[in-house]
């Protein structure tokens, strides 16, 4: 087998969220990737939304996929390889199942495609800030994200909560797009706004986010969706078009200032000598943190409270020769640590313990 299985040879992936439904972000999503590949980069799209996939149509694409040593292989189609729940279902129906089985085939789709080389991985999620939108952070190490939002404050309220859950994993917010901002005219040409205008606009400068634009309420948008054309291939000059491909152009641009600023939360190698653990990151520095204070510190559940942030460890439970003994990166935002006392349910924010001060364990052996 030549080609990596899951996201070894992925270099970003992008995330498109929105807080609610109904907001176009499965069409962002395919244009966005269309546009990309029109610019020159290796792109995928991973069709999360399992309950209500769209991207078959979206591409127009009837084919199914196909599997290899025990891998699947992601479709093809204008020029990026995708996959979606959508075209492992061919009888059409329903996808009906509980989280835990909708998370199994997240996992899959995470660790079971082979990509190969890929310059962007764009994953459209499904709406909202449940199960399958926290295995998806915590599996894959998402370089930044996308919110999509309509005009109309409500919509743009119910967006918010998205941003919120990026943040809380320290997955950068890459910018807001305004979907469905104003109706141009075919005959006359005038502009309206039948939901609004500006909501997206004013929710990037209330979260100190760049704005990458709006989109146009554009029946040509609307018919390349429902007739699977590539939009971006075949009416290059339209308004739509040009739009998708600036907003691709300004999303490029949002990772490139990103991954400079989120460099000194980038772990480089993560390592364990059982006393304490050590971590060096991308931007040259080493964080150096005994394991005994490192497990005073764990922020679960079991140890503190999650409502009133009271902490409920009994610290003189614990062993002054405790150990690390595995260490497991969590998405791009935290660290997980089995210590020899068995306990291993604590996910460690890196910005924490990159805040926490080294100790070593000689010293509180002599305490």
């Amino acid at each position: 087998m030549s080609l990596k299985p899951g996201l070894e040879s992925v270099k970003h992936v992008i995330a498109i969220a929105s807080g609610k439904g109904g907001v176009g972000k499965s069409t962002v999503s395919t244009n966005v990737a269309l546009a990309l590949n029109k610019l020159g980069y290796k792109v995928g799209l991973l069709d999360a939304d399992l309950y209500g996939p769209s991207q078959p149509g979206l591409l127009g694409s009837t084919e199914r996929p196909t599997g290899q040593d025990g891998y699947i292989l992601p479709m093809s189609k204008g020029g990026i390889k995708f996959i979606s729940m959508g075209a492992m279902n061919p009888s059409g129906k329903a996808f009906v199942v509980r989280a835990p089985i909708a998370v199994q085939a997240i996992q899959q789709f995470l660790t079971k495609v082979l990509w190969g080389k890929i310059d962007y991985l764009i994953v459209d999620l499904p709406p909202g800030t449940g199960d399958i939108q926290l295995t998806l952070v915590q599996m894959a190490r998402f370089s930044g994200a996308v919110i999509v939002t309509t005009p109309q404050r409500v919509a743009a309220e119910i967006a918010k909560k998205a941003p919120d859950m990026f943040k809380s994993v320290n997955v950068p917010i890459l910018g807001i797009i305004e979907n469905m901002s104003g109706f141009t005219c075919t005959h006359c040409g005038e502009i309206s706004a039948p939901f609004k205008k500006g909501g997206g606009e004013a929710m990037a400068h209330e979260l100190h986010v760049p704005f990458l634009g709006a989109l146009p309420l554009d029946p040509e948008i609307m018919m390349s969706g429902d007739e699977g054309i590539n939009l971006i291939e075949k009416k290059p000059d339209s308004q739509a078009a040009l739009a998708f491909t600036s907003l691709a152009k300004k999303m490029v641009e949002a990772l490139r200032v990103s991954d400079d600023l989120a460099m000194m939360l980038e772990v480089e190698k993560a390592e364990s000598n059982d006393t304490s653990i050590s971590l060096t990151w991308k931007d040259g520095s080493r964080t150096e943190i005994d394991a005994y204070t490192l497990r005073t510190e764990c922020p679960c559940a079991a140890c503190v409270d999650e409502y009133t942030g009271k902490k409920l460890l009994k610290i003189d439970s614990i062993p002054l020769t405790i150990r690390a003994e595995h260490l497991n990166m969590v998405g791009r935002y935290g660290l997980s640590v089995r210590f020899s006392d068995g306990h291993g349910t604590g996910i460690y924010k890196l910005s924490k313990i990159r805040e926490m001060p080294a100790k070593s364990s000689d010293a509180i052996l002599s305490v």
